[in-house]
């Protein structure tokens, strides 16, 4: 029903309920070449279907257990690399686009036979097997032809659920489509970014898995890249939506969208519950032992602000990050406290962060705990805890462990806490939603950062509960695109100091190493770029003579 995590049952805000079952579909993406780019052909489901009735699809339907039997495969072309699992979604796909859109994927299997001729002539509906009829007309169904390129598992909220393998084809020569006029409608030769604009505009009704689909095919130039990215990459795109409340309507979001990971932890049974808007106002439930009050510090730097954590229920609570010295924020901190406010621990000293835990400490008498800044550490804000926290401690509130990592790079006194019994990781700045945290040396340093990152990627967490956006779903997945991003960051590093050809200031370094992220951020850039650089002279890669850095060799 829902991803294995190790969050204790109890713990949900809402009782799990098991979602509708999935019916195995497929559904193919005809393809052809024009002057503007590739376009597929679309059509309309009728208005009394049970399924997204109205809505422009492409061609496909339910997987039939005839499309698995020896007689399929008597008449069908295959690949080496099409499993019989695959070869059954193949077969649907190229089936239902035969009877709703009278197109027919095959070749003769005999000399003299045209399959153009007998798409127009042969019936799509009767009560014999729509394989002996291909067998009786001297034709192979032209498995081989067709690609895969994603699966689509319905939402989980949704009655009627479907999982849908999406193939990808070239337009038979010859053929036109016809609709069946019962179940499809009105079938339409379109451009992805063109379809994509009229639903914009409330013409072209369609549902998210189409949508989503097509923008990933804007991105090609032509059905040649597209079915190379088939053949390269079979069914590689995967996704099964979540939804949440975005301004009071529903949205819905694929695993690589922001929200995903919160949608996930907060109702993994996919019921719509969450509202995902960011406010200042009240505190948001993630569960029932964790709620998230954002502090009203919105900026380029911050996000939609700094996420404080409560950790606990009434009568024991721990506050992570009281963010900055905020009145407002402040008091709604210690109004969901009362008088049973723990411990205040401080991720780290920057000023978004640590500045809120004295002023929460005069109002609730809580302790205040973190580790001391470095004497590289920006003075003004400079943090003395009132006790340290040891790497390897464990803080009890309630029935929950959090168990102290210290985890430098972004800055030498940083700490990540990991909730023990359900797997959470609030990770401060260490790992951001949205973005990457900035190294500032020299009391931020690469080398550390990286390690760390290694070392959590062997941590037992499954979710992330960042300073600064929404919950992270698949934690470790997430840690180990941070350090291939980091050494891709590296590798571009090392580029630029070999195109520079000689010794190079931070100031040129950064237009080549640096040249994907907007200008506007590239003073902080070079404060990463720097951290960068500061690593690979460390690992015996670069050297620095006054301002200008060079490669060793």
């Amino acid at each position: 029903m829902t991803p294995e995590s190790r969050i204790r049952p109890g713990k949900y805000l809402h009782d799990l309920r098991e979602p509708v079952a999935t019916r195995p579909a497929a559904t193919v993406l005809l393809l052809r070449d024009s002057a503007a780019g590739p376009e597929v052909l679309m059509t309309r489901r009728s208005m009394s279907a049970s399924f997204a009735p109205g809505a422009f699809v492409f061609p496909g339907g339910v997987v039939d257990p005839l499309d698995a039997s020896p007689a399929a495969r008597r008449v069908s072309a295959s690949r080496p690399d099409q499993s019989p699992e695959t070869l059954a979604f193949v077969t649907a796909a190229v089936r239902e686009a035969f009877e709703e859109l009278g197109v027919l994927l095959a070749r003769p299997a005999r000399s003299g036979v045209d399959p153009a001729k007998v798409a127009t002539t042969m019936p799509r509906h009767d009560d014999g097997s729509f394989f002996e009829r291909v067998a009786a007309a001297g034709l192979t169904l032209a498995l081989d032809e067709v690609h895969w390129l994603s699966r689509w598992i319905t939402d989980r909220d949704l009655p009627k659920r479907f999982d849908a393998h999406f193939f990808v084809a070239k337009m038979p020569e010859g053929q036109e489509p016809v609709a069946d006029e019962g179940e499809q409608f009105e079938p339409t030769w379109v451009l992805p970014a063109q379809a994509l604009a009229r639903h914009d505009r409330g013409e072209f009704d369609m549902i998210f898995p189409t949508i989503r689909t097509l923008r990933a095919l804007t991105r090609f130039e032509d059905v040649a890249a597209i079915l190379r990215h088939c053949e390269e990459n079979p069914g590689r795109w995967f996704s099964c939506p979540r939804a949440g409340l975005l301004r009071g309507e529903v949205a819905r979001f694929s695993e690589e969208e922001l929200p995903f990971g919160e949608l996930e932890l907060v109702s993994p049974d996919g019921r719509i519950v969450h509202e995902l808007d960011w406010q200042h106002e009240r505190a948001v439930p993630l569960l029932r032992h964790v709620q998230r009050l954002t502090a009203p510090n919105p900026g380029r730097m911050t996000g939609p602000g700094t996420n404080t954590y409560i950790v606990g229920e009434p009568g024991e609570y721990l506050v992570i990050d009281p963010g900055p010295d905020e009145p407002d924020h402040i008091a709604r901190i210690a109004a969901i406290v009362g008088d049973g406010l723990k411990a205040i621990v401080c991720t780290h000293a920057h000023p978004d962060h640590a500045p809120g835990a004295a002023p929460l400490k005069a109002l609730t008498g809580a302790p205040i705990l973190g580790r001391p800044t470095g004497p590289d550490f920006d003075p003004q804000w400079a943090f003395v805890p009132e006790r340290t926290l040891e790497d390897g401690e464990c803080l009890r509130v309630g029935d929950s462990t959090l168990r102290v990592l210290h985890t430098p790079g972004h800055v030498s006194n940083h700490v990540c806490l990991l909730l023990e019994e359900d797997g959470l990781l609030f990770s401060g700045d260490h790992i951001l939603n949205g973005s990457t945290t900035v190294i500032t040396p020299p009391d931020g340093d690469m080398r550390d950062y990286v390690a760390q990152l290694h070392r959590l990627a062997h941590e037992p967490f499954d979710y992330i509960l960042p300073a600064h956006g929404h919950a992270i779903a698949a934690g470790k997945r997430e840690v180990a695109r941070l350090i291939a991003h980091r050494m891709a960051r590296e590798a571009k590093v090392i580029d630029a100091l070999g195109t520079a050809g000689k010794p190079a200031t931070v100031d040129e370094l950064v237009l080549t190493a640096y040249d994907d992220v907007d200008p506007v951020i590239r003073p902080v850039a070079k404060r990463s770029l720097t951290a960068h650089l500061l690593k690979l002279r460390d690992d015996g890669l670069a050297t620095l003579d006054g301002e200008h850095w060079q490669l060793i060799g």
